[in-house]
């Protein structure tokens, strides 16, 4: 057998296909609930913390580079110089972000456990090929 014939084979399976479909709906779901941290909710956490941008909140640990021309204040200046910094803000905000995340996919689980159908309560029904094996079995003993 090939290679490309066993990548074909690969690429075919169902499972593949259903993990590539899950890889993008994942990024695009990813985007949204970043959006959701970044424009929504952590707008209003800084300003219940007094500031506009709860990211930018850091603890500057380095010192500034010779020719530094941004601004000392900013984190996006500072973190492109590559000075060491303590971005606690930043965290924060991608912290929020997981939880997020992490509370809308337990959502959707849980709603999907539900729409799906629950096994009976009574015995479970033994398919006839089993049943048969089992006979032949038995049979095959005596």
């Amino acid at each position: 057998m090939g290679l490309i014939t066993e990548f074909k084979t690969f690429i075919n399976r169902g499972n593949v296909m259903d993990l590539a479909v899950g890889v993008i709906i994942g990024g695009a779901f990813a985007t949204i609930t970043k959006s959701l941290t970044d424009d929504l909710i952590m707008p209003v956490v800084g300003y219940l913390f007094g500031g506009a941008d709860f990211s930018g909140y850091f603890i500057r640990l380095g010192d500034l580079p010779a020719g530094f021309k941004g601004n000392p204040e900013s984190y996006a200046d500072l973190k492109a110089a590559g000075v060491a910094m303590f971005g606690w803000g930043e965290f924060l905000t991608v912290f929020v972000n997981f939880l997020i995340l992490a509370f809308v996919i337990f959502l959707l689980v849980k709603a999907v456990n539900k729409l799906m159908p629950k096994p009976e309560d009574g015995p479970a029904v033994t398919p006839e090929e089993v049943v048969l094996l089992r006979e032949i079995r038995d049979s095959l003993k005596k």
